[in-house]
């Protein structure tokens, strides 16, 4: 009898930890820390022993000289030497600080993939209320049941002192990064030759949950709103995509619209998620790689693997600037190297390995994300024979004038077919509007059927 109690007080126990919600805030002495050896986003204040990663010391608090409100940023770093370049000859110098994918980079283009490494600046900055939020997000955020959304959080990523994997890929999905933003921006896919048609994507981005006294309660489970119209080539100009991201997805799936300029009609997208490709990639990215990721995390066991040195792109001011033209960025297998700037940073390694009884076309992701920004800079996508089959990169900046870190572009490699996409490039046209004023009103299917009669 005393047996069958203890047996049936397990099964209890067990079915309220299945059903409850997964804690993850901190205590308050534990969240002191983010005044002291942590930054307010739990990033390490300190360098490393060795110097070669240094202190945080605030980031860009000042405007560089040069740079004028509402223009292209100047490289605050232009002045930087470079330190020394990785090649596919040296790489077993270095290899305790590339990622698996870098060194399958190395493998796949022996003559043409190289990293040109520049001393580390530490550059990520944030507004003060974000790092308020950070802090008091610490003492109050918890995931919601399965890890599958967030609770008690409000305007910056929700654990900066993360416990687990899922709560590293939480703070990615909700880092700041404004409250709205409106960008024009080329995307291609080059053959393995070289060749490439250029795709211009116009997209407006609201995010509520950034801002200010924004609460998941006031949100009312919408993270992002996204509107993607398609302006170029002529055959694919007119296609519209609007979405509605919402914070737990398990239990409200995200809400898609397309519009087909053949059509002329607007109609419900269920499948803009997950694995399903992405808009105008030919194949080479998944709807949930944009923005290295996006959407619901229900589809993989997310460990935590911690800290480590790496060289990531970072400071990718080169890679912005409008002296770069597209023919010269773009080559066959990769992206011109020469313009890309690598430093050395710790990164959270987080390991994300596919449930048993759901589907994705990859097995496993390795994600690599910025101490300083919580913004995923690397992914390595392995197949189902855990070979690395993709490898994403963000290369990235600090808009100093807002100020907050982003990509500048993204580049996903496939190292079987020889291909890549490259999404984000301004270099040839205008510069992102972050003054741009939007609201839930901008992004209805009606609002979406308008623009398509235009």
């Amino acid at each position: 009898m005393i047996k069958k109690y203890i047996w049936l007080s397990a099964c209890i126990l067990m079915i309220c930890f299945a059903t409850t919600p997964a804690y993850a805030k901190v205590s308050a002495e534990e969240a002191a820390k983010l005044d002291g050896d942590l930054t307010p986003m739990g990033a390490i204040r300190a360098g490393n022993e060795s110097g070669t990663i240094p202190a945080w010391t605030g980031g860009i608090t000042e405007l560089p000289k040069g740079y004028k409100p509402d223009t292209r940023h100047v490289d605050p770093f232009a002045a930087d030497a470079k330190q020394f370049t990785i090649t596919a000859a040296n790489m077993g110098q270095y290899k305790d600080k590339l990622s698996p994918g870098q060194i399958a980079m190395f493998k796949r283009y022996p003559d043409t993939w190289e990293m040109h490494v520049y001393p580390t600046r530490r550059s990520a900055s944030y507004p003060q209320r974000i790092y308020e939020a950070s802090k008091r997000n610490a003492t109050t955020a918890i995931l919601d049941e399965g890890g599958n959304g967030v609770l008690n959080a409000t305007e910056s990523s929700p654990f900066p002192i993360p416990k687990s994997g899922v709560e590293t890929i939480w703070n990615h999905l909700l880092r700041y990064r404004g409250v709205s933003f409106h960008r024009i921006y080329g995307q291609t896919s080059p053959t393995a030759d070289g060749a490439y048609t250029m795709v211009t994507i116009d997209e407006k981005i609201f995010l509520p949950y950034a801002e200010p006294g924004a609460t998941i309660e006031s949100i009312n489970n919408r993270s992002i709103y996204f509107l993607q119209i398609v302006t170029a080539p002529a055959r694919l100009a007119g296609e519209i995509l609007l979405v509605h991201e919402t914070l737990n997805q398990v239990k409200e799936p995200r809400k898609a619209w397309k519009y087909n300029p053949g059509q002329r009609r607007v109609r419900r997208a269920p499948n803009i998620a997950y694995d399903n490709p992405g808009t105008a990639s030919d194949g080479q990215r998944t709807s949930d790689q944009l923005d290295m990721f996006n959407g619901a995390p229900d589809r993989y066991d997310w460990k935590l693997v911690g800290r480590k040195e790496i060289y990531v792109p970072y400071n990718s001011y080169a890679l912005y600037s409008d002296r770069l033209k597209y023919k010269e960025l773009i080559k066959p297998g990769h992206i011109n190297p020469e313009p890309c700037r690598y430093e050395l940073h710790r990164v959270w390694v987080t390991d994300a390995t596919l449930k048993a009884g759901t589907s994705h076309i990859y097995a496993r992701r390795v994600f690599y994300i910025d101490e300083d920004s919580w913004q995923v800079v690397m992914v390595d996508e392995y197949d189902k024979r855990n070979q690395i089959w993709r490898v994403s990169e963000a290369h990235t900046l600090n808009l100093y004038d807002k100020p907050f870190v982003g990509p500048v572009l993204e580049a996903h490699y496939d190292l079987q077919n020889g291909r890549y996409l490259i999404l984000g490039m301004t270099n040839e046209g205008p510069i992102y509007d972050f003054d741009i004023e939007l609201s839930a009103d901008d992004f209805t299917p009606s609002a979406m059927r308008r623009k398509g009669r235009r």
